[in-house]
């Protein structure tokens, strides 16, 4: 899909954040005041999280000293450029941000983020999945804790595939071809998924069939979309588009994509775990035909997974009150607030949660009783840990919709020929930000 011109003088303004310079204002030590001192504090936390606000009652309650304020700070990229204008100034800073796993090394190697192992963050390391903890981890120090995840699962529309013949869901995706095949002969609208360009859904791919394009030693980066993992999972999506198998008219998120879930013209959705939240909303009329399952594998008896999105917080390194920050982060990732959160909908990455029986037990009646907590435990907890996402990400996602729309609009191309155009933009724009891009 192509970027709005809006967007892409977003992307623009984006840009200074990532140059190589010192944050500007603020202390690197924690706020002397404390979390309990009983000095008088007021936090600021910026948030698209709705179950954040969740938290707070119970916290202020067991902190009388510390008020929270939650602002949404509007979208990521909003709240990204917001953020920067703050430090920038010097004067305006949260002392507490939501960024998406992604963002974190985008914020963390120019020194913008306080290395949480500073206030007792590596005590939590063992309570989080390990692929989780590293997408918080930049050099070897924490600069955020995780508050939701994102694990890739197969949303998939059980009564659209008994109607094309198919008893299960795919488990491999050689399965998943054949499926795809079954599907469309049901009719012109009938296809096992959609694709516009979604970068994420072919970073996930990628991820889980062991490729690993972004390899990042602190201000050092290398592309590579040749090897061998990377390879084999483009070009089995390069098959599916290239045999019409894959609805390239339709746009997630928009009204066509749910009407097509709605009526199960589109069987399946691979996609992260929130799509859990997010799917009664959009496709009521689907209640008890949706199912979910682990993403298909690429070789029968496997148990791989892959993530797609999720999100964490760190704290400013200009951040006034760091230590009460601190304080409330911990309560509502890890502590006595998680449960509040889960209870909204919130699907987190705690081994404490992922194990409880009362999570992975409950009965879910928008997908006919199905017990997804524990499909979605298993697949967050095969998510491989290796993964990591350049510290210009941000720039490199935003470009992406560019490149691919005239593949998707016109069937000219390959995925692989846009894969090494994104790969030569980003080496460019890196180099020019002040890292070692190759």
């Amino acid at each position: 899909m192509r970027l709005s011109r809006k967007l892409k003088l977003l992307c623009a303004a984006l840009a200074p954040m990532l140059a190589l310079t010192a944050c500007s204002g603020g202390s690197s030590t924690a706020g002397a005041e404390g979390a309990d001192s009983g000095e008088k504090v007021k936090i600021t936390v910026w948030s698209w999280d709705g179950t954040v606000e969740r938290a707070v009652p119970g916290f202020q309650a067991a902190h009388p000293n510390i008020t929270v304020e939650v602002v949404n700070a509007g979208s990521s990229q909003d709240e990204y450029k917001a953020l920067d204008n703050a430090i920038q100034a010097g004067s305006g800073v949260p002392d507490l941000v939501m960024f998406e796993y992604f963002a974190v090394p985008y914020f963390a190697v120019p020194g913008k983020l306080t290395d949480l192992g500073e206030l007792g963050a590596d005590k939590l390391k063992s309570d989080y999945v390990p692929a989780a903890w590293n997408d918080v981890t930049v050099n070897g120090k924490v600069y955020a804790l995780p508050s939701d995840y994102g694990p890739s699962a197969m949303f998939y529309n059980e009564a659209t595939l008994k109607k094309a013949g198919i008893d299960e869901p795919p488990a491999t995706w050689d399965e998943y071809y054949e499926a795809a095949k079954k599907i469309r002969k049901l009719g012109d609208d009938y296809y096992i998924a959609q694709d516009t360009g979604d970068i994420f859904f072919l970073l996930s791919l990628i991820w889980q069939a062991g490729g690993r394009p972004f390899k990042v030693d602190g201000t050092k980066v290398h592309i590579d979309f040749s090897d061998p993992g990377t390879t084999k999972a483009v070009a089995f999506w390069q098959k599916m588009l290239d045999e019409g198998l894959i609805n390239t008219k339709i746009t997630g998120w928009s009204d066509d994509w749910n009407r097509a879930l709605n009526d199960g013209t589109l069987a399946t959705q691979t996609m992260g775990g929130w799509l859990t939240s997010t799917l009664p909303e959009r496709a009521p009329e689907a209640k008890g035909d949706f199912k979910v399952a682990l993403m298909p594998q690429w070789e029968k008896g496997q148990k791989v997974g892959a993530a797609n999105g999720g999100s964490s917080f760190g704290i400013p390194a200009a951040a006034e009150h760091k230590e009460a920050a601190f304080a409330f982060l911990e309560y509502f990732t890890h502590g006595d607030g998680l449960q509040t959160r889960v209870d909204a909908g919130a699907f987190v990455p705690n081994l404490s949660v992922l194990e409880n029986e009362a999570f992975t037990g409950k009965p879910n009646e928008y997908f006919g009783d199905q017990k997804v907590g524990a499909v979605l435990a298993e697949a967050t907890e095969i998510v491989p840990s290796d993964w990591q996402f350049p510290p210009f990400f941000e720039y490199a996602r935003s470009i992406y919709g560019d490149l691919a729309s005239p593949y998707y609009t016109s069937g000219q191309g390959s995925l692989a020929e846009i894969l090494e155009q994104w790969r030569q933009r980003c080496i460019q724009y890196g180099n020019e930000q002040g890292f070692q891009v190759d």
